[in-house]
């Protein structure tokens, strides 16, 4: 005869039942397998190295790294989910370096007691400071663990490059179309998604919906939700969204700006213009002034760029550079883009000539080279105290 269920048994299973009904969208419809998962063919398809080593049950350290909502964290999960290793997860954000000491020495144990492999899952790994990175170094070459660390950063520039060169990374690309609309359609059929509400809404609706997300498969699933639990239905039951309703879920959005972005955006912003791509630079432009930049940072980098890259093919191009700068100063946001996009359009249209910067780069070798060449003497002062 089963044992009768206790009452706290009965408000655990309901508090639980809870939680995952109330759970966002983008949870409930995370994947439970490769054959729901979204995107990333170019490293999850038939045949590649990420899910053979998945299927084999031969998962090694590696990084995950892209933009937010791409399945790093989702792929994870199915991993949890099918591998026969011991797994382990973290979150950088709250974790410390005693809580990866525990998970270590666990792992000692399952190898030594058990002959059993530990896989530790550290989601935003990019957050550990140097120290903690380094504690994951000794255990990772020895195989105590397997890590797959997540990272919405560069790894080359936002992780310890002895923990990089140690592992496999793995870049998850942002989804297309093609790859969420799928998803979007699974989430309003299923009762754990939207299925039980009568929703409807057009495929350009959702490819609008899909746009405005650029990608982020999470932020599409929960803006799809908020549409529809703000919208009241009609007389019939119906409820209907429409493109301002997703326009209008969608535009409160805060532009990600990370140390990243600022080096990557600066440097496609002078490419640009080195370039003469007048439309590419003003589109840089008005991504870092969208994402908050100090404008005389970018003033100061085009005055650069007038005598480094235009210099004298064109000398107007550093005065017109300079008024820019000073625009910045007394004018400030917002006035001062018009005065930034007119100096981005001459500098783009200007004739290039980097006779300035080369010269002054091969004397300062010459200088560093021969520090203390005598000055010839019909060129010394011979007024001064010295002679």
């Amino acid at each position: 005869m089963d044992k009768p269920m206790q009452t706290s048994d009965l408000f655990s299973q309901a508090s639980e039942e809870y939680k995952k009904e109330n759970a966002p969208l983008a949870y409930r419809m995370r994947p439970k397998n490769l054959s729901e998962f979204a995107g990333q063919k170019h490293i999850l398809d038939n045949g590649k190295l990420l899910r053979r080593l998945i299927e084999t049950d031969r998962i090694q350290s590696c990084i995950f790294f892209g933009q937010p909502g791409t399945g790093k964290t989702s792929l994870a999960h199915i991993i949890a989910e099918t591998t026969h290793s011991v797994f382990f997860r973290l979150n950088a954000v709250e974790a410390n370096t005693s809580d990866v000491r525990e998970i270590i020495e666990e792992a000692k144990k399952q190898r030594d007691y058990y002959q059993k492999k530990s896989i530790l899952f550290i989601d935003e790994i990019h957050r550990f400071n140097k120290a903690q990175q380094d504690r994951l170094l000794k255990d990772v070459e020895e195989g105590t663990i397997s890590l797959i660390g997540a990272t919405t950063v560069n790894p080359i520039y936002g992780l310890n490059s002895a923990l990089v060169s140690r592992s496999r990374l793995f870049e998850f690309k942002p989804l297309s179309v093609v790859d969420i609309l799928p998803v979007i359609h699974r989430a309003l059929k299923t009762d754990v998604g939207l299925g039980k509400k009568n929703i409807s809404v057009q495929d350009h609706s959702l490819k609008l919906l899909v746009t405005k997300c650029e990608g982020d498969l999470r932020q599409v699933l929960n803006n799809l939700e908020l549409a529809a639990l703000s919208t009241l239905p009609d007389s019939t039951g119906l409820i209907t969204i429409t493109d301002d309703i997703i326009s209008e879920v969608t535009s409160a959005k805060v532009m990600p700006y990370d140390e990243n972005d600022h080096y990557d955006l600066i440097s496609a912003f002078i490419k640009s213009m080195r370039a003469s791509k007048e439309n590419d630079a003003l589109y840089y432009l008005a991504r870092m002034i969208k994402a908050g930049e100090d404008p005389l940072f970018l003033a100061r980098r085009m005055v650069i760029f007038a005598s480094e890259d235009v210099g004298l093919a064109d000398s107007n191009a550093l005065s017109v550079a300079i008024n820019v700068f000073r625009a910045c100063e007394v004018i400030g946001f917002p006035e001062a883009q018009i005065n930034m996009s007119h100096g981005v359009i001459y500098l783009c249209r200007a004739p290039k000539n980097r006779d300035a910067y080369e010269k002054i780069k091969e004397t300062m070798k010459r200088v560093e080279d021969l520090p203390n060449n005598p000055v010839p003497e019909h060129l010394r002062n011979w007024k001064s105290p010295k002679y």
